[in-house]
Parts: C-alpha cells; sequence; structure tokens
C-alpha cells in the first residue's frame, strides 16, 4: 500500500550510512555494514520513531557506490519491514541516475524516496516541477517526498512551484528548514495538508503550530528520547515545556546544522547508542578539538537521553 501524506509524521530520524571498520580506506568499494545497519534500525523503530530516512546528506547519498547504495537500502527495507515507513535516498546530480536507483527501490518493495534535485546546476522553477512530475509519473506507487536542502543542492525551490507539486498525487511529503514564519504561513495556504513537511528538530515548535507534521533529526541515533519527548509534549500541547527541551537540545549540539555535518559519525559513535562504523573519506582525519567536540556532542545529548528516557518509556508503556 503506498505511504500517504497521513502517514507521515511525529519525529524522522535521518540514517547515516552504516560503514565498516576499513571505510576509510579510499580504494574500498564495500564499505556497507548490514549487521550494524540492521541492528540500529531495529533499536530505533522499538524505541519510537515514526519514520525513518536514509541517504541524505549525513546519510552519505554523494558517497555510496551504486552496489554500496543498493545493498543499504535493501537491507534497511529488510529491517523495517514495513513498521515504519521508510524513505531511501536517491539523490544525485545525474536523474538518469535517480530513475535507476528509484527501480531498485521499487524492486525491493520500498515504501518511497527521499529525494532532492539534480545538484549539479541551479534548477529553474519549470525544471523543479517537471522533474518531480516526471519521476512521479514514473514510479506512481512509491510516496515522494521532497528533500529540500538549498546550500547543497544549489536551489531554493519557490514557494510558487508548490502551486503545480501539490498537483502530483503520490508527491507526500517534505524536508525542510529553510522558510521564515512569513512565508511558511504562504506555503501552507497553498499546501493545505497535502504534503506532510518535516522540520528540523529545534523547529518543532513553533511549526507544529503552524502545519508541521513532525521534525527530522540526526541525533536521534545518538539516542532518540530527547526528541521523542519533544514530540509527545508537543502532541499533548505543552509549549512551554516543549520551548525549554529545545533550548537544551541546542545546547547539546542538536541545532540546524549538527554535529555530525562537522564530525562525520564521531558522536554517534562516542554516543553508543548504534555503531556506525568509520567515517569514509574525506572525513578520515580530524582534528584533535574535532575529535573532542564530538565527544562533547555526544555526552550532553547522552544526560538528555538519561533525563528523558525514562518519560518516553512511562508513556508507551501507558498506551500499550
Amino acid at each position: 500500500m503506498t505511504v500517504t501524506a497521513q502517514d507521515l509524521h511525529g519525529v524522522m530520524a535521518m540514517m547515516p550510512a552504516f560503514a565498516t571498520p576499513d571505510a576509510d580506506d579510499i580504494a574500498n568499494a564495500a564499505t556497507v555494514d548490514v549487521e550494524n545497519l540492521a541492528a540500529g534500525v531495529d533499536r530505533i523503530i522499538k524505541d519510537g520513531v515514526d519514520v525513518i530516512t536514509t541517504t541524505g546528506s549525513s546519510g552519505e547519498c554523494y558517497n555510496l557506490l551504486f552496489d554500496e547504495f543498493k545493498q543499504l537500502a535493501a537491507a534497511t527495507v529488510e529491517a523495517a519491514d514495513h513498521r515504519v515507513p521508510v524513505m531511501i535516498g536517491t539523490t544525485s546530480p545525474n536523474p538518469r541516475e535517480v530513475v535507476q536507483k528509484l527501480k531498485f527501490v521499487q524492486d525491493i518493495g520500498g515504501d518511497g524516496t527521499l529525494l532532492g534535485l539534480p545538484y549539479y546546476s541551479t534548477q529553474t522553477a519549470d525544471y523543479i516541477y517537471e522533474f518531480y512530475r516526471q519521476i512521479g509519473q514514473l514510479f506512481p506507487k512509491l510516496a515522494i517526498m521532497i528533500y529540500h536542502n538549498p546550500e547543497n543542492h544549489k536551489t531554493t525551490i519557490p514557494i510558487s512551484v508548490f502551486n503545480r507539486l501539490v498537483t502530483i498525487p503520490n508527491l507526500v511529503g517534505m524536508k525542510d528548514s529553510h522558510r521564515d514564519t512569513r512565508n511558511w504561513i504562504r506555503l501552507q495556504r497553498i499546501n493545505k495538508g497535502h504534503i506532510s513537511i518535516f522540520v528540523n528538530q529545534v523547529m518543532l515548535y513553533p511549526y507544529a503550530r503552524m502545519g508541521a507534521a513532525g521534525c527530522w533529526s540526526t541525533t536521534a541515533w545518538m539516542g532518540p528520547w530527547p526528541v521523542l519527548h519533544l514530540r509527545n509534549l508537543i502532541d499533548e500541547g505543552k509549549d512551554e515545556e516543549a520551548e525549554e527541551v529545545i533550548a537544551e537540545m541546542l545546547g547539546a549540539g542538536g541545532s540546524v546544522r549538527e554535529s555530525s555535518e562537522r564530525t562525520g559519525k564521531l558522536p554517534v559513535k562516542f554516543a553508543g547508542y548504534v555503531d556506525p562504523g568509520a567515517n569514509r573519506t574525506p572525513l578520515v582525519k580530524l582534528s584533535e578539538k574535532g575529535v573532542e567536540s564530538a565527544k562533547k556532542d555526544a555526552e550532553a545529548w547522552k544526560a538528555l537521553c538519561d533525563k528523558y528516557r525514562p518519560l518516553v518509556e512511562a508513556k508507551a508503556n501507558a498506551r500499550q
């Protein structure tokens, strides 16, 4: 059954590209650690995340060979076993490679895709619509989530384009953190629930009150409980408490440019919730300052996990 906008909500965990210990070797052509990937996906689903996405920026969409992409995608779909929606990232500078990747996602029974624009060049408004229209038409049973990353993809999607984008039946979601409240309101007046939009975790309040369906998080892979607690507070209308949790996240390194973008997998590895493996090139040699920063971020996040895990688990047990 095709994933709909109503199926996409809550906490979306942006998965690292789990790597073998020798993934730092530039000549290594087989760097995906399937065992650690499967264990990590199973654990984070059991702990309560609502959506999993792969191969975004922190998931190294730019840094996997096609065979590695296929191995990672298949292992993720198998581990998730349709317990939550899994959106497989297929962004590429080459739109024909996007089609190749999506054919594979379709063949393995994937739910859908996290898909950014071809990013070698800045794209026009007409191309933006036409790209997503063609992909939607080619893969009508796959749910499409726009991966809006203006910095890395060289294009900011104009709000006016959404008048056309919302007409694509299987375009049902978007990862976004690039709208101020004025532009957000304009966007939502066009969107009207057609697309579930996920903002960064530290934006969930107040954006959830203006129609955001949920938040995306890379730090959830250091332990999801602070983000899950934030989700629960938002659901319960406890805005002041939600704002306090966001302030704590900001203090722990969980900002819009999260720590994994500076030091690769190290903060996740130091936190110990999952084992993401080694950094792939070019992040194989980090400064002493970078390593210490990663340890500090991990320790600060682990303290939040210790604080909020009991609350999240008590609420989950009460629902059973």
